[in-house]
This record gives C-alpha cells, sequence and structure tokens, in this order.
C-alpha cells in the first residue's frame, strides 16, 4: 500500500505563523511531500483561512497537531484547567474542519514532561477521569466528521499513557469515527517491545502515524526496521498518511520541549529530503515486487 509522506513545520520552525506558513508549504511541496502537519499551539498563531488557501495552491493535505503546553491537562487538575484544556481540544477540531483535515493527533492526556508514580487504583481511576473529559470533545468531534488520534509518549513525557495497550485501556470505552490511535516511531522504539505488534495489536484504532528516525533524525539513517513497519501498517490496512516529525535545535523553546541537543543533521532541510528521498524509494521497491 502506498502513502503519502508529510512533514511537520516543526521540523524547521515553532510556533508556525502565516509568513512562515508560506515559506513552509512551498518548501514542503517543492521536497516532493504531499501532507503537511501544522502545530495549533497557541490559537490565533497562524489563520486557517489563509492555511486553507496555501495548502490548496501546494495541493498539501493537511494535518492539525495540538500541543499539550504547559497547564494543558485533561486529569488530576483544577475544574477550570479541564475545560480550558478541552475548548482549545474543540479549538482544534474547527480547525481542522475549516482546512479539510480529517484527523487532529497528539498527546490529549496531560501536559508533556508531567509525570508522577501512580499505584495500580490510582491509574485505574485517572482513565476514568480521561474517558470523562475527553468524551465531550471527541463526540464534537465525531459531529464534524474529525477523528482526534492520541498519541502514546515515552516514559519520559508522561507516566500516563506510554504504549498502545495502555491507550486501548485508557481509551476504549470512547475509541471508533471520533477517536482513534496516533502512533509514532520515536516513542514506539522507546516503549514497545515490538513495534510491528503494537501497531497490530491498535488494528483499525489506528488513526494517524508519525516516523522519524530513532533518535529523531531522519528517517533511513537509523536502526529501525521500516520495510518491517510498512508491513506492519499494510496488515491493519492504515492507508493515511506517513508525518515526518523532527524538531529544530535552532529554537530554545522547541529544543528544550524535545530535548534536542546536538543538530540531527547537517540541516533542517537536509533531514527532511533524506527522509522522504527514502521513504519514497522504499515504497517504490515494494510496488515492484
Amino acid at each position: 500500500m502506498r502513502r503519502i509522506i508529510g512533514v511537520n513545520t516543526w521540523v524547521w520552525t515553532s510556533p508556525l505563523d502565516d509568513d512562515s506558513l508560506v515559506e513552509l508549504a512551498a518548501k514542503a511541496a517543492g521536497m516532493g511531500f504531499g501532507a503537511i502537519e501544522l502545530p495549533v499551539e497557541t490559537p490565533g498563531d497562524w489563520s486557517p483561512d489563509t492555511a486553507a488557501d496555501v495548502l490548496r495552491d501546494h495541493r498539501l493535505a493537511p494535518v492539525v497537531i495540538g500541543a499539550m503546553g504547559p497547564g494543558r491537562n485533561l486529569i488530576a487538575a483544577p475544574g477550570s484547567e479541564v475545560v480550558a484544556t478541552q475548548n482549545y481540544l474543540v479549538h482544534c477540531v474547527g480547525v481542522a474542519e475549516r482546512l479539510g483535515a480529517r484527523v487532529v493527533a497528539g498527546p490529549f492526556t496531560a501536559a508533556t514532561g508531567r509525570t508522577w508514580r501512580m499505584d495500580d487504583e490510582e491509574r485505574a481511576a485517572r482513565y476514568r477521569e480521561l474517558q470523562g473529559s475527553l468524551g465531550p470533545v471527541v463526540r464534537a468531534a465525531e459531529r464534524s466528521g474529525i477523528r482526534l488520534a492520541i498519541e502514546p509518549l515515552n516514559r519520559y513525557e508522561t507516566s500516563l499513557v506510554n504504549t498502545v495497550e495502555q491507550a486501548l485501556e485508557a481509551l476504549g470505552p470512547l475509541l471508533g469515527p471520533g477517536l482513534g490511535l496516533a502512533l509514532d516511531s520515536y516513542h514506539l522504539n522507546i516503549e514497545e517491545k515490538h513495534v510491528g505488534d503494537a501497531i497490530r495489536l491498535a488494528g483499525e484504532h489506528l488513526a494517524y502515524v508519525q516516523v522519524c528516525g530513532n533518535d529523531r533524525g531522519a528517517v533511513g539513517d537509523d536502526h529501525t526496521d521500516w520495510p518491517a513497519f510498512l508491513d506492519a501498517l499494510d496488515d491493519v490496512g492504515y492507508s493515511g498518511p506517513l508525518g515526518l516529525e523532527s524538531f529544530t535545535a535552532d529554537n530554545d523553546t522547541i529544543a528544550v520541549a524535545a530535548s534536542v541537543w546536538r543538530p540531527l543533521a547537517a540541516s533542517q532541510d537536509e533531514l527532511a529530503e533524506r527522509s522522504i528521498r527514502y521513504l519514497t524509494a522504499l515504497q517504490d521497491e515494494r510496488e515492484q515486487r
């Protein structure tokens, strides 16, 4: 199965604004990307109406990415904070609707980097709390024809949902047309005993896939078994984009948030170009079998 390849604007900049969107959409399209991930860090950073026109001009499929920065929590937080986070996610759904995007992806549980120890009883209680907080957002997404895709993160970025198995347990009653899973090869590499098995466990609930090298660098320059990765996606019938997500070390805020302490390639352009060349060649090779 051939999939379009996308790229996140975080490869080059943060936060996204209208001027950088115009520049980066042209760059991404020129490199051969067919989709672009647009992070909504703060509502109002960029105009969805402008973005819709720009992406249409470059024939780029939109994917909306949510960012769970400090103070964005759906569990173990004051009620006002939970409501504000729900409103933020509903805003992201509205942005997706205006862009014609079908997916809003991100780690929509608690602020990224927030960790604490939980026993089994507390974990079960937090999962019930998460379901209650997410319910209204999932229903809003489903009414709009949008699917939220919640991403398990590695143990250093959250203690709530690290694996596909935990995600299915935490989200089970809500999974369906309005809610699925977003899987990121970086986090899968850290947390799953077998990446292919984890993808297969996600099955029909797999709503979006992000990729990068195991070091957050270029796809194909790393130890990931990419042919096996694509085999697993074939097995579950995933036909959506492969979104390249990496981060620039040149921006202090994003470098600290993503723990990017050194350049991951000679340039961010090279990181993107090497990734799309590798994935395109790999898909070409698979089609010729």
